[in-house]
């Protein structure tokens, strides 16, 4: 299965990364929700792999819709996270893939094209970029560490982000909104970002990012501080170090 997701985000990622310089056909799918002629066919290149090799499995894709996350193996794709950033030839995008046994994630493997850069996790393997061991930073004070965020495309999400980052932007070092929540989670995993958080998430956002967190030393809960499940909308993911102090933040009253 890594292999496939490996081959199946590497192969998706060249498509996209070659109509990058060209026109593109972009089009609404929903609000502030926009899709590509590259994210389509992205997708088709990643279900023909899968399919090819693993018939029996259930697909759910952010393009396609799929099967309901059940008790055998699901695959969560996002053929190209990051879509308003490609459409607007903003180079930050990438391909997402993940793996469930039931609802635990067990691989994940995130594409950026246009760096070269694969990130890889494998349930009780560690994490890795481009075959070298990642790990979360080691920043233990909230008020030097830089968090990523998003914001999302529903109003009332944009309202809810605005407010936790009133509570959050005066006691942090710094935010970036990275604009592929794929990415940011990588970049946790990574220890180029302290934290991420996130309240409208989709689970082909974060079904690869997550594993790539806890493998790489992370902590993902949600706002409550549950454990992070891939059909929850909320996430926070950080190097654990500031996980604590973050969650509290982010539920004070203004």
């Amino acid at each position: 299965m890594l292999k496939t997701a490996i081959e199946a985000a590497v192969g998706a990622g060249q498509l996209i990364a070659e109509r990058y310089p060209g026109p593109r056909a972009v089009s609404l799918k929903g609000f502030r929700d926009l899709v590509t002629d590259a994210d389509k066919a992205a997708e088709s290149l990643i279900f023909e792999r899968i399919r090819a090799r693993f018939p029996e499995h259930g697909i759910l894709s952010e393009e396609s819709g799929g099967v309901a996350i059940g008790s055998g193996y699901t695959w969560v794709v996002d053929p190209l996270d990051g879509t308003t950033n490609y459409a607007h030839r903003h180079p930050v995008f990438a391909v997402s893939i993940g793996v469930l046994e039931g609802e635990k994630p067990v691989v994940g493997v995130i594409h950026d094209p246009l760096r070269h850069h694969t990130f890889v996790a494998q349930k009780g393997a560690g994490a890795r970029l481009n075959d070298a061991p990642i790990y979360v930073s080691g920043v233990a004070a909230i008020e030097n560490a830089m968090i990523g965020v998003d914001w999302g495309h529903e109003n009332d999400t944009r309202e809810r982000m605005l407010n936790d980052l009133h509570r959050v932007l005066s006691r942090c070092g710094t935010v970036r909104a990275c604009g592929s929540a794929a990415l940011a989670l990588a970049y946790v995993a990574a220890g180029w970002n302290d934290a991420y958080f996130q309240p409208g998430l989709k689970p082909w956002d974060a079904a690869a990012g997550v594993l790539l967190v806890s493998e790489a030393g992370g902590r993902c809960t949600t706002l409550n501080g549950e454990p992070y499940r891939v059909r929850f909308p909320d996430c926070v993911a950080t190097n654990n170090l500031i996980h604590n102090e973050l969650l509290k933040l982010l539920n004070e009253k203004c």
